[in-house]
């Protein structure tokens, strides 16, 4: 995101974002319509003289009296500063709060919530399945859902009592499942 560029993001209908990644990857997302009328309150507060054609950086630091990239480093110095303050109020924040915090964090929200594991997968721009698979450990309540359902009579188990009952009579394949064959 910090080499988002004002003309990167589409406010209208659907919202979305241009976004880089490694390997020069492009990839569009979507924005939520509360994420856009941020962005342009943002827009107002921080780039007023700008256009939504601007090739500005979203995100910037001064630095004599210049707009400059911001850094990821500036991202970690911030995101620490702000979590120990945050944890003074709130303790349940993590003592090392970083950018990649956020980004596995909604991962997991949208996983929990029912999204597709591989939508995840696009979502975070991952070429391959397995890498999202770090993200996707089921949590305890996603544990305790699942056997809710496996117990619930709307289990398709429980409406077809049969279902899932194998019986066999042929006296060869009786064999063959003892292992005498």
């Amino acid at each position: 995101m910090l080499n988002a560029r004002i003309c990167d993001v589409k406010t209208g209908s659907p919202a979305t974002m241009q976004l880089f990644g490694k390997g020069k990857k492009t990839r569009r997302v979507p924005l939520a319509q509360r994420t856009a009328s941020h962005f342009k309150k943002y827009l107002q507060r921080f780039h007023p003289d700008e256009n939504e054609y601007s090739q500005k950086y979203i995100f910037y630091t001064m630095r004599y009296g210049e707009h400059h990239r911001m850094t990821a480093n500036n991202v970690r110095v911030f995101l620490r500063e702000y979590g120990q303050k945050a944890r003074k109020y709130c303790p349940e924040i993590p003592e090392n709060v970083h950018p990649h915090l956020f980004r596995h964090s909604r991962a997991m929200h949208l996983y929990q919530r029912g999204m597709d594991l591989t939508l995840v997968s696009q979502w975070l721009g991952h070429a391959n399945l397995q890498t999202t698979l770090v993200y996707a450990h089921a949590d305890t309540e996603q544990k305790r859902r699942a056997i809710e359902l496996a117990e619930s009579s709307s289990s398709p188990a429980k409406k077809n009592p049969s279902t899932g009952k194998y019986t066999v009579s042929d006296e060869e394949t009786l064999k063959k499942l003892y292992g005498l064959r």
